[in-house]
């Protein structure tokens, strides 16, 4: 299959290329590497069956080129919760780089977009394990943080509206906290790769708020292999499916459990860093998946814990640390 991918250098891109030329598909694949990087993409630059190309999702002539011949599209590239910095950025590369893919898909007559949305979606809503119907709760439109929300929101409502004039096969992903090798090692990879950068190096494992706010964290073969099988699935067009595990950790328990697998003599050096140093922030309570839908439809279910994946994390992210010089 001629499989074409956004954002293919990042962490779950580079991971879903792998598996994807391992069972003999070819991929091309699109990144301005602002976020991703060449290093992940390593093993398969010269692989026969692999293109790069160096483009933006904000750029729709690079996209037409990149989605050339595909039959189907895998959209991973995205803005995420502006955290640190204004939501401007989080609103132009997901709405505005969602329609242009969505717009290079029709216009290159791809078959299949499988979109890569977010756990996000369902905002603060209170009552877990979210299912895909589940009712969409946002915040404070004065909280920055929920522009990742309505983007990616705004995503999933502009892929089903192409679905339905144009006819586009197209399927949604809702992602529940990846982690493994390749994922970014800042905040931007996700709480996991900020703990386990610190335990590695000794320093304080900085959680925000009270640390008591829960989650569930997906091991990347899992999440690969929901891709997979939405790309694979005729009866998943349509829909909008959760992919994620159903096992839910607070943020504080996290941390300590990474930090004693690296530290495992030591007492695990928490500190609780107040939402206000990020300014006006709301976080969500808990957040954890329904995957009966996924199940009965993909026939997925994730299996990887994290006694089982974190090890896997840790030993990848110690040898990029010190390759980098960051140990």
């Amino acid at each position: 299959m001629r499989i074409a991918i956004t954002g293919v250098a990042g962490f779950v891109g580079s991971n879903l290329t792998e598996r994807l030329l391992e069972r003999g598909d070819s991929v091309r694949g699109i990144d301005d590497l602002s976020h991703g990087s060449l290093e992940n993409l390593g093993p398969f630059l010269l692989h026969p069956s692999f293109r790069l190309d160096r483009g933006s999702i904000l750029d729709p002539p690079a996209l037409l080129a990149a989605f050339s011949g595909a039959e189907v599209v895998v959209h991973l590239a995205a803005g995420k919760i502006p955290r640190h910095g204004d939501a401007l950025d989080t609103l132009l590369i997901n709405g505005e780089g969602g329609l242009n893919v969505l717009r290079a898909v029709k216009d290159g007559g791809v078959r299949r977009i499988v979109l890569a949305s977010t756990s996000d979606c369902y905002g603060r809503n209170p009552q877990v394990p979210f299912n895909e119907e589940s009712p969409s709760v946002i915040g404070s439109p004065k909280v920055r943080r929920w522009s990742y929300a309505v983007s990616k929101m705004f995503e999933e409502q502009a892929l089903f509206a192409f679905r339905e004039r144009f006819g586009i096969e197209g399927v949604a992903l809702r992602l529940f906290g990846g982690y493994g090798p390749k994922q970014n090692i800042t905040w931007w990879g996700g709480p996991q790769s900020v703990f386990i950068g610190a335990a590695l190096r000794g320093e304080p494992l900085e959680v925000h708020g009270t640390g008591q706010q829960t989650r569930s964290f997906t091991y990347i073969d899992d999440m690969v292999e929901g891709f997979v099988r939405a790309i694979d699935t005729k009866e998943a067009d349509g829909e909008v499916l959760n992919i994620g595990i159903d096992r839910e950790i607070t943020i504080e328990n996290l941390a300590k459990m990474i930090s004693g697998m690296i530290r495992p003599h030591e007492e695990p050096n928490v500190r609780l860093i107040p939402y206000e140093t990020f300014g006006r922030y709301e976080d969500v309570e808990r957040r954890i998946p329904d995957g009966a839908k996924s199940e009965a439809i993909l026939g997925f279910r994730a299996r990887v814990n994290l006694e089982e994946g974190l090890p896997r994390a840790i030993e990848w992210q110690r040898g990029t640390m010190r390759r980098l010089g960051l140990l």
